[in-house]
């Protein structure tokens, strides 16, 4: 079938992103689903930081490539062997197919599936095959198995989780990455307890959505970190106990205000300056988790001495450690009763042609979580 994308076909074009169009919306040939494959009608899908990431360069991935990979959608076809969704479905997409049988999956961690991740470096569906193709017929790259700026898409029926078809297609959306990582690395990873304090250092769609689950967790203090004075009004005003403006007296700060460091900080802001900020908040004997994605030549040093003397510990949360047909559901649930307002993290609604726009605003820092309108 025919039908349109927004297909990156240079990484690094400077910004203003509207004046240098990284992103191309462009008509495509999709192919039908294969073995284990789903079509799916494309509603709603959400601009994250990490697909900014692809487009300057700091996630590197084959190009030339279909972005997108937070959406909510409608099966309309479902290939052989599929068992696991059926036609008419809503559907949250979910960037990290988990196969079901590898080790990783096997313990219980699909955010670490192995043929999961070799597809999506390689920018192919779990079956490492490519469904799109563009006009002169040559394969386009999936992005993170998904490729959900587009009006329809092919994807691994382990990427995706059926939800009440009464759910909002915007909201529904942010459930996918947002939520699922934010939240995840809070709930899952950082494994965060009532009574307990935490430190969110970084404020877009992923860091506000810790923030909500932090609160859902009863936490005692719930501190929220950013460089943008209008993001850390929004976190007082979700029920943030405390806003710290980032600079390099933060942890300082945050050491002081919470009595000696808080129990778990978590860093979604993706730099190393902020790492370490959050490194440098935590108290002895506590927890520092890592969600953001700096470029992968970055690095952090830290005394191993102070691990020992400390009995500090480091964690990194990929997806959020999340399960996602455990956790979406679970955190939908959460939303349902009322303790996490994910309403509240989402900003304008704006259309496919007007994704490279739309990154502009990402890249401002200031914005809620854009949703992109597609069908």
């Amino acid at each position: 079938m025919r039908t349109r994308a927004a297909v990156l076909r240079e990484v690094g074009r400077p910004a203003p992103f509207a004046h240098s169009r990284p992103l191309s919306v462009e008509e495509v040939q999709l192919d039908p689903p294969g073995p284990g494959e789903v079509l799916v009608a494309v509603r709603s899908a959400g601009l994250c930081h990490s697909d900014l990431s692809v487009v300057n360069g700091n996630r590197p991935r084959p190009v030339p490539m279909a972005l997108g990979h937070e959406a909510a959608g409608e099966v309309l076809e479902v290939g052989a062997g599929v068992s696991s969704v059926r036609q008419g479905d809503h559907v949250v997409m979910v960037f990290v197919p988990g196969c079901g049988s590898c080790r990783p999956c096997d313990e219980g961690r699909p955010a670490l599936c192995e043929p999961g991740a070799v597809s999506n470096t390689a920018g192919t569906l779990l079956s490492g095959h490519r469904r799109m193709r563009d006009a002169k017929g040559g394969e386009l790259h999936h992005h993170l198995g998904c490729s959900a700026f587009a009006e329809h898409a092919v994807v691994s029926e382990h990427s995706l989780v059926v939800i009440d078809p009464e759910l909002p297609w915007d909201l529904a959306a942010v459930f996918g990455c947002a939520v699922l990582t934010g939240a995840g690395a809070v709930i899952n990873t950082g494994q965060a307890a009532p009574g307990s304090t935490i430190a969110v250092v970084g404020l877009g769609g992923v860091g506000l959505a810790a923030v909500l689950a932090a609160l859902a967790q009863d936490c005692r203090q719930v501190i929220a970190v950013d460089v943008h004075a209008d993001k850390l009004a929004l976190a007082l005003s979700l029920g943030a106990t405390d806003a710290v403006e980032a600079n390099q007296d933060t942890a300082e700060v945050i050491r002081e205000i919470s009595g000696g460091g808080v129990d778990l900080a978590v860093e979604l802001a993706g730099s190393v300056p902020a790492f370490e900020t959050a490194y440098r908040a935590t108290r002895r004997g506590g927890t520092t988790v890592t969600g953001g994605l700096p470029h992968p030549a970055e690095l952090w040093s830290v005394s191993p001495a102070q691990l020992v003397a400390d009995e500090r510990t480091i964690k990194g949360s990929y997806i959020g450690s999340s399960v996602p047909s455990r956790d979406i559901p679970s955190f939908l649930a959460l939303h349902r009763n009322g303790r996490l307002p994910v309403e509240k993290l989402l900003g304008e609604r704006i259309g496919l042609d007007a994704i490279n726009e739309g990154l502009d605003t990402l890249a401002s820092g200031h914005a809620l979580r854009q949703i992109v309108r597609i069908s």
